[in-house]
């Protein structure tokens, strides 16, 4: 079923007035959600008003995004957002630099504020400042692909090739970037928002972008469109209603499109650099320094280590990025560069595998659960190929996942393994050896799946092998977990540790490479992951 959607443009402060529009229409016309493109709030923004809409007293009566427009927020927003609370219910901050996938499915990547041409490298470390890096941008390249692009500046040069009216002088007053142009054309939206300062409303005709593969029917195109302030002078339009429908492909070139506008751009035929927060092993529990106190409140997806919208992002970390997971490689990985090098591997073959929504089981998912679950496995399952083929069969790999309801983030760890080891069964018995040690639960040979029947926490393992003799063997143990004992995060690890001989690696903050280490690890991966990368075709 199609999406209906409604994008408003700037506001400028003039939301209470706009909301009540929006209200209207959505109860005429049931809207999915609703967008704000460029900036919520004024420069000399109306501090009565900012009052009602923080306590309540103005309301929005469906889910409406917005993200930071080229005007700062006003502090008691600001301070309203950074505890990690919405500012009234139904108005979400998308982040700065963030990439959202609605309950409608729909892939929205924002990226709001101005270009900061005095920041030469690195991403910006917070999310309500109306600036954006360069590099900011070329992170986000890393999402591959966006239903909705949501930015504040223009692409550079969207007007080339087009018929559709756009005087000079409109030209000069559109902010846009080289930058902005680049992510557009490296994610292909479907739809690409973004405001006009001036009062004037700009739909440029659709333009479709070369083929990122040549076996494939499926054609990308892309509609921009600029609208005007909400309440202009002019009267021009500021209000733009739609219907998206999710996962629809477009095999022919609809009637008056024009060539990107970025061919020069796409031609280069080169994906992004993949966005995503570097993820540690076990970042989320160190035994060693157990806390005291009263827990702290889960951080939201700003400041969780495994989100996208993340601000403290390591993007050379990133391997690959599907539609609802990503690969990335684990800090302080468990194995050497060098551990693996006599059977074909001249990485450490640590790897994380995360799904991009933000919660801590994949039952918790709901309906993407199962979708997630899948694209997930099919990570595991190239990654076991990659690490079986590269090793001439001397290497199989063990996966593991922590699903605990009162988690923050739920991921998996993939770690290759000799393939002796998990023949002879020695790794199944270093697990259920150290969990009877430790007075464990038992493991128990199950195949529950997504787990989305799962009620209850526990610790999977997946034990893999293909030694070309016998064939594949593969084997999933589940423990499950309750509040009657404590369970080591790094049990999984620390059994893997014994196995290997790594006991000194057996902390991964003891083991943090250098960001020049780290870059040469992920490139060596990256460039033997390419023919079991799904997402590169």
């Amino acid at each position: 079923m199609a999406a209906k959607i409604l994008v408003l443009g700037s506001l400028n402060g003039n939301f209470e007035v706009a909301f009540k529009k929006l209200a209207a229409l959505h109860a005429k016309q049931d809207f999915a959600f609703a967008i704000i493109t460029g900036n919520l709030f004024g420069l000399e923004q109306d501090d009565d008003a900012v009052t009602r809409l923080l306590g309540g007293e103005i309301s929005l009566p469906l889910t409406t995004y917005f993200t930071v427009g080229t005007s700062p927020l006003p502090q008691r927003v600001l301070e309203r957002l950074q505890a990690g609370e919405d500012i009234c219910d139904n108005l979400h901050y998308l982040g700065k630099r963030s990439i959202t996938k609605t309950s409608d499915g729909i892939r929205i990547v924002a990226l709001g504020g101005a270009l900061d041409t005095t920041i030469v490298g690195g991403q910006s470390k917070e999310q309500y400042m109306p600036l954006h890096t360069a590099d900011d941008a070329k992170a986000l390249r890393g999402a591959n692909t966006a239903d909705i692009l949501l930015t504040a500046l223009w692409p550079d040069q969207v007007w080339k090739h087009s018929n559709a009216g756009l005087s000079p002088g409109n030209q000069a007053s559109a902010a846009s970037s080289a930058e902005v142009a680049m992510l557009c054309a490296a994610l292909k939206p479907r739809y690409h928002f973004a405001t006009s300062s001036s009062d004037f409303f700009y739909e440029r005709e659709p333009f479709f972008h070369p083929p990122a593969d040549p076996e494939s029917d499926a054609i990308a195109v892309t509609r921009f469109i600029s609208l005007a302030p909400y309440g202009n002078t002019a009267k021009a339009k500021a209000l733009y209603a739609f219907n998206l429908q999710v996962g629809e492909t477009t095999t022919t070139v609809p009637q008056g499109s024009t060539v990107s506008p970025f061919m020069t751009r796409n031609a280069l035929g080169k994906r992004g650099t993949g966005v995503a927060d570097h993820r540690s092993d076990g970042r989320d529990g160190d035994n060693r320094r157990r806390r005291k106190g009263p827990r702290s409140p889960p951080p939201g997806p700003d400041r969780c280590f495994f989100c996208l919208s993340n601000t403290n992002l390591d993007t050379h970390m990133i391997c690959s990025i599907g539609e609802d997971a990503y690969v990335t490689t684990a800090k302080g990985p468990l194995p050497a560069p060098d551990t693996f090098s006599a059977q074909g591997i001249d990485f450490p073959g640590h790897q994380l595998i995360i799904p991009l929504s933000h919660e801590p089981t994949i039952r918790a998912m709901a309906s993407d659960a199962e979708k997630t679950y899948a694209e997930m496995s099919r990570f595991k399952e190239s990654l076991q190929a990659m690490v079986s083929a590269q090793s001439k069969h001397q290497l199989g790999a063990v996966t593991w996942e922590i699903s605990r309801q009162g988690g923050i983030h739920t991921h998996w760890q993939f770690l290759p393994v000799p393939t002796d080891l998990l023949r002879r069964g020695l790794v199944e018995a270093g697990f259920k050896v150290e969990a009877e040690n430790r007075k464990y639960p038992a493991l128990q040979d199950a195949s529950i799946g997504s787990a989305v029947n799962e009620t209850n926490d526990f610790f999977r393992v997946w034990l893999w092998s293909d030694d070309s003799d016998t064939g594949i063997q593969g084997k999933e143990l589940v423990m499950r977990l309750d509040d009657s004992f404590r369970f080591d995060l790094q049990f999984a690890r620390k059994v893997m540790a014994k196995l290997l001989g790594l006991e000194k690696r057996l902390y991964w903050q003891d083991v943090v490479q250098s960001v020049t280490e780290e870059t040469a690890d992920v490139d060596k991966f990256k460039e033997t992951f390419k023919a079991w990368d799904f997402t590169l075709t």
